[in-house]
């Protein structure tokens, strides 16, 4: 455990959830906005597919057309959006996974960390989306429809004008599709993960890793995490980045056009993408914990009374 001089707040205090929500936005932001290149082929092979045969192609058919700058279309609105979007679900995860686990009380805190996990990140992440829903529209409108719009500025005016404010919403729904359950994965999935590791793969307890090797194993298990989020959350958000581009039509219409083949397309891309993603921000975001000096809480053991009931104590 950190030694209390070395810590520069108290766990759970409001300066701890403005820390924690000011990780969530470097983590977010920048990485998100790094991969602009790789998520806009992403959204076009799935959206139009005969244009665009696979990701090598649908790099060199792009910078035929818009040269390399147009790799960086929809820079703008990802950086703001997933900037909004991490204070959020960062910054809540740790309200919420505080506020539960006091319901909960220490046992069944322990007992259930799997449930907490999941409970935590699923009510961040629906606050998360509502931030989010507005750039990410405009986003996947200035990346897949030629001509539309090549910035923020012309395109939020643009959107506003032709659909109303009803424009920039009307993704939430499967936004939380497709984020809910890909948070929840890479919440539950990284604590967990990061538990294990030190468990049985780390040949030393935390407290007796330097910081650098305590981020190694961050890094770790944000990539595993990260390949079981892409997997679980990819058929919606093939669903979202064709709904987005079509006017009109309904996310189960959608569904059943695609088939459950079409569903998975791009899918080793988006492991690639997520895998490397979900450890870049789990990293960046443990960084700024340790910059910060806040308290970071070993891994979960089970408490005394709960030992004692269950016989395991002398």
């Amino acid at each position: 455990m950190q030694n209390a001089e070395s810590v520069s707040c108290e766990f759970g205090s409001s300066k701890y959830y403005a820390l924690c929500g000011f990780g969530g936005i470097l983590s977010c932001g920048i990485t998100h906005t790094a991969v602009v290149p790789l998520d806009l082929v992403k959204c076009r092979l799935q959206v139009n597919p005969d244009k665009y045969k696979s990701i090598g192609n649908g790099f060199s058919v792009t910078i035929r057309e818009d040269g390399v700058r147009g790799l960086a279309k929809g820079w703008a609105p990802t950086f703001i959006g997933y900037s909004m979007q991490g204070l959020c679900k960062f910054g809540f995860y740790e309200v919420f996974k505080i506020f539960y686990s006091d319901l909960l009380g220490e046992e069944n805190s322990y007992m259930w960390r799997t449930s907490l996990y999941l409970a935590a990140s699923a009510s961040a992440e629906f606050f998360a989306d509502i931030a989010l829903a507005p750039m990410e529209a405009v986003k996947v409108r200035i990346q897949t429809q030629p001509g539309y719009a090549n910035t923020l500025r012309q395109g939020v005016p643009k959107m506003y004008a032709e659909e109303g404010l009803w424009a920039f919403y009307k993704g939430v729904v499967p936004l939380w599709m497709r984020q809910i359950p890909y948070t929840m994965m890479k919440f539950a999935c990284f604590e967990r993960t990061v538990e294990m590791l030190y468990k049985y793969v780390v040949p030393k307890p935390r407290s007796e890793c330097s910081k650098p090797e305590q981020l190694v194993v961050t890094f770790v298990a944000g990539y595993i995490a990260g390949v079981f989020c892409a997997i679980v959350s990819h058929p919606a958000d093939s669903v979202v980045s064709v709904l987005n581009k079509e006017k009109g039509s309904t996310a189960l219409q959608v569904l059943k056009r695609l088939g459950p083949k079409g569903v998975w397309k791009g899918l080793i891309a988006r492991i690639i993408m997520i895998g490397t993603l979900t450890a870049l921000q789990w990293f960046i975001y443990d960084s700024v914990k340790v910059y910060f000096r806040l308290p970071r809480p070993p891994p979960p053991e089970m408490p005394e009374s709960l030992k004692k009931k269950l016989g395991l104590t002398e």
